[in-house]
């Protein structure tokens, strides 16, 4: 990932200690959070010091060495970073993933590290597949951030715009702000520093530039996938997946093999994670909404699989029929 002060990851390991970009200090202040403890990682993850699927799952990787290394048990360590946040897969296939090779007898933060690895071998091959399906001149539209902050290194949603523009085609993107937590800002962070023709839009614009004819693409991230192709995913995508249906815009989901849960036949299934509804009163903290005044706040919604254009995955481009027969358990 590209920054001004050079190439970084949004996580890494420094010997036994988590190293995060704060992305709650995002897109003002580039600073970097520290943490040495099991509770350090659950309330980074809890807090969206770190978010996105893939860096969530990296992070929870570390988390589960940092919980094994300073004698906090699997039974412990496993339970408190799962409740840090409820929907996304990669935590839950992280956290197992380490436990598992430690009980093998491997190191955890060698582990980790591999794992990590992994992770962004599959987000850069994602970014290889969806780069074919990016014409010169395209209008694309994304929603929340997918880019390499949310997933340590290249993105997912955003890994095949960054290729398709390295390749030299002339790319535009809508970037929805994505309310309550603004995460549109991170995007176009991300895009400001790939040097990315966009602009940000309120989240409720998104319908009159399709109708308008002026979006060619949505590609969006997701934080769950189920057997059967249905997806949890930011808050609003489920609106972009059905005006992308009416308008006849191809809408394709990027993400890892370990965002899929084949252990849940449907979208039905899926935990939607209810966060605190501060964040839909305030705004940096400034109340913008009467005393007295209340709120809902889900954090994710779920879009069935018949809104679905495609899968961009590490292995391919798949239908949403045909994701588990290529893809396999992760």
């Amino acid at each position: 990932m590209k920054t001004k002060k050079g190439e970084m990851r949004s996580v890494w390991r420094s010997k036994e200690t988590l190293m995060m970009i704060d992305q709650r200090r995002l897109p003002h202040s580039l600073e970097v959070f520290e943490a040495k403890t099991l509770e350090d990682v659950v309330f980074c993850i809890k807090e969206m010091v770190v978010r996105g699927a893939p860096a969530i799952g990296i992070a929870a990787a570390y988390g589960t060495a940092i919980g094994i290394a300073t004698g906090c048990g699997a039974g412990r360590t496993s339970t408190s970073l799962k409740s840090s946040r409820p929907t996304a897969m990669d935590l839950f296939h992280a956290v197992d993933h380490i436990i598992e090779s430690a009980r093998s007898g491997q190191n955890s933060f060698i582990a980790a590290d591999s794992y990590c690895e992994e992770v962004v071998d599959k987000c850069r091959s994602i970014g290889r597949h969806g780069a074919g399906l990016i014409r010169d001149g395209m209008r694309i539209l994304t929603h929340c951030n997918a880019g390499a902050l949310a997933s340590v290194d290249y993105g997912t949603a955003l890994a095949p715009l960054r290729v398709a523009h390295q390749d030299g085609r002339r790319i535009f993107v809508y970037v929805d702000e994505t309310r309550p937590r603004l995460q549109g800002a991170l995007t176009s962070w991300e895009l400001l520093n790939e040097g990315i023709e966009h602009r940000i839009i309120a989240d409720n614009a998104a319908g009159y530039y399709m109708r308008a004819g002026k979006v060619d693409m949505v590609i969006v991230g997701a934080d769950r996938i189920t057997a059967n192709g249905d997806f949890a995913n930011k808050i609003g995508t489920y609106e972009k997946a059905v005006l992308a249906k009416e308008n006849s815009i191809p809408f394709y989901v990027a993400a890892p093999s370990t965002t899929f849960d084949f252990s849940l036949a449907s979208g039905e299934s899926i935990e939607i994670e209810e966060r605190d509804e501060a964040e839909v009163l305030e705004i940096l903290g400034k109340r913008i909404t009467p005393n007295g005044a209340r709120a809902l706040n889900p954090a994710f919604d779920v879009t069935p699989a018949r809104y679905v254009t495609g899968f961009i995955t590490e292995k391919g481009i798949f239908k949403p029929e045909d994701v588990k027969r290529f893809l396999g358990s992760p």
